[in-house]
Parts: C-alpha cells; structure tokens; sequence
C-alpha cells in the first residue's frame, strides 16, 4: 500500500525507519499494538534471510484488485480507493527475496516463529505473478467478519520479502477498486 506519509523517493524497511525518520518509525509501528501477540512480530526472524521481520519490505505477488473483489463481494465494508505502488519484479533485482508461503497449514499466529519450510528463496527471473487469492484467505474473511472481529487484509496470501530498498519515484500508483 501506499503509506499515508511518505518521506523521499525509496521504501525502506521499518526498521531503517527508526534512524532515519523516527517519527515515521513510531507512526508505523503503531499497528502492532493492536493485538496483544502483534508486538511480538517486531522481534520475529525470517528464516533464510536472517533478519527481522521488519528488516525487510513486504509485497503482495498479486493485484490489490483480488482483495478488494473478495472483501466487497462478502459485503465487507472497505475504501473504495486504497492506493498501491505497482513495483515491478525487477526493482528488486539488487535485493535479496524470498517467498513467504504464509500457509494456513502452518502458520500459528504472529508470535510463533515462521517455519522454514514456508520460506523459498526467490529467484526474479522464475517470478510469476498470482492470478487469484488462496481460498484460505477468502474463507478467513468469511469467518472473521461473521464472528464481528477487525481482520488483516492479507492472510494466507503469500508475500515477497525484499532485504534493500526500492526505488519507487516512476512506479504507477494503483487502486485495489480498478482492474486493467
């Protein structure tokens, strides 16, 4: 997504944010205070790329468009224009990636640690682009909006895990709303 404050022309991770816009950090982290075992993923290790969570930036390998479907289709209110940096693959070419499989089997909630099974090293040149959400993720809005609970938008979707910056100053902002 795109942060609603935004400093410079790079995403960088969280944790770089600490140093050098510290106000941003504090802004930021906010989120994971929501919950009482949230806190606990600022101190979470990615296996495979050694670090922490928040060492590294994280990207959806899918449209927005196929959250935002899923969630209005479930009459799951939302922002109708929730804006996104469309990266291409390539500008993380000068990174180290790994896929986070982020498996309904074996994740265990944001204080366990991730398996290492459920990281894979990514290749950019073997990259492809998903072309649907996992229907765990659409059983989980499913549940949690029936139950009345506030729920993460990206469950069980897996994610990119990029360790570097990315140049974002000619990528195209998108809308999750808009399809093309």
């Amino acid at each position: 997504m795109v942060p609603s404050e935004m400093k410079g022309d790079k995403l960088i991770p969280l944790n770089s944010l600490k140093n050098t816009y510290a106000q941003l950090y504090e802004k930021y982290t906010e989120k994971y205070f929501d919950h009482p075992e949230r806190p606990r993923l600022l101190r979470k290790q990615v296996p495979k790329l050694n670090c922490l969570w928040n060492d590294v930036l994280h990207f959806l390998p899918l449209h927005p468009h196929f959250v935002y479907k899923a969630l209005t289709s479930l009459e799951i209110k939302t922002k109708d224009k929730q804006f996104f940096y469309k990266i291409p693959i390539e500008k993380l070419k000068n990174n180290k990636n790994v896929i986070y499989l982020y498996s309904q089997e074996r994740y265990r909630g944001p204080a366990d640690p991730i398996d290492e099974n459920e990281i894979e090293l990514l290749a950019i040149e073997d990259y492809k682009e998903l072309t649907g959400l996992p229907s765990a993720t659409v059983e989980y809005y499913k549940s949690e909006s029936r139950k009345g609970n506030r729920f993460g938008l990206f469950p069980y979707i897996p994610h990119v895990l990029s360790i570097g910056d990315v140049e974002i100053n000619d990528v195209e902002i998108i809308t999750w709303d808009e399809f093309v």
